[in-house]
């Protein structure tokens, strides 16, 4: 297995030296960038594992560069801002990240977080890398659903993990305490909305009726179901 290579995009010098050299001593492999224009054409020709990105860059929006990695990259997002209220927390990671580290930050925590994000996609699965239900197919090695019709419709990081969940888990109620659990992050009302949103987009994408929605159905006041069968491979 290759060491995982770790983005790190921010427009300020002491942060990236901190984080690269907290990466490097923890063993991983790092590319560190301070614009987003550098750091989307390398993502071009490389693919890393997990991005930490900064909110504040000097040539691109940052919620908007998130969005977009979330929909077209395979990547884990982990953003590091020092936006710390609430409502930039919940923007995120409706839009797509899978964490959010307020600065200032201890590169201690950091790197627990990427390594904590790296074993769950590893255990998940058992090493299987497609779900089949109702005539769909995930495929998470390449993010996409396939579609009874043909169609492949691209998921995001975020939504895969929300998604996994619900395939490891057929016909079993999932509490929202388990989902904090299994996919981490601080509980409360920003955890809570993330996840609305994910499934939310998850029943789209799935060509679900939002108000008889039959394979993501909601217990109310206590949780999710699916109710497809699944077989993996």
């Amino acid at each position: 297995m290759s060491t995982p290579m770790i983005a790190i995009l921010d427009d300020e010098p002491q942060i990236r030296r901190m984080l690269g050299e907290a990466l490097a001593e923890a063993g991983f492999r790092t590319a560190i960038f301070s614009r987003a224009t550098e750091f989307e054409a390398a993502l071009k020709r490389t693919a890393p594992d997990v991005c930490l990105v900064d909110l504040g860059l000097p040539d691109r929006d940052g919620l908007a560069l998130v969005h977009r990695l979330a929909l077209e990259s395979g990547a884990a997002i982990i953003i590091i801002s020092g936006r710390a209220q609430v409502q930039d927390r919940v923007t995120g990671l409706e839009l797509g990240a899978d964490d959010y580290i307020i600065k200032p930050f201890d590169p201690a925590e950091v790197v627990a977080r990427i390594r904590a994000r790296l074993r769950k996609g590893r255990d998940a699965g058992g090493g299987a890398t497609t779900a089949r239900f109702e005539n769909w197919s995930a495929h998470f090695d390449r993010y996409v659903l396939a579609a009874p019709d043909g169609r492949e419709v691209p998921f995001s990081h975020a939504e895969g993990e929300v998604l996994r969940l619900f395939l490891q888990s057929p016909k079993r109620l999932i509490s929202r305490a388990q989902m904090q659990e299994s996919l981490g992050g601080a509980a409360g009302d920003s955890f809570d909305r993330a996840m609305d949103v994910r499934i939310s987009r998850l029943r789209t994408k799935l060509d679900e009726d939002p108000r008889n929605p039959r394979l993501i159905k909601t217990i109310y006041g206590a949780g999710y179901i699916f109710l497809g069968d699944v077989s993996w491979s």
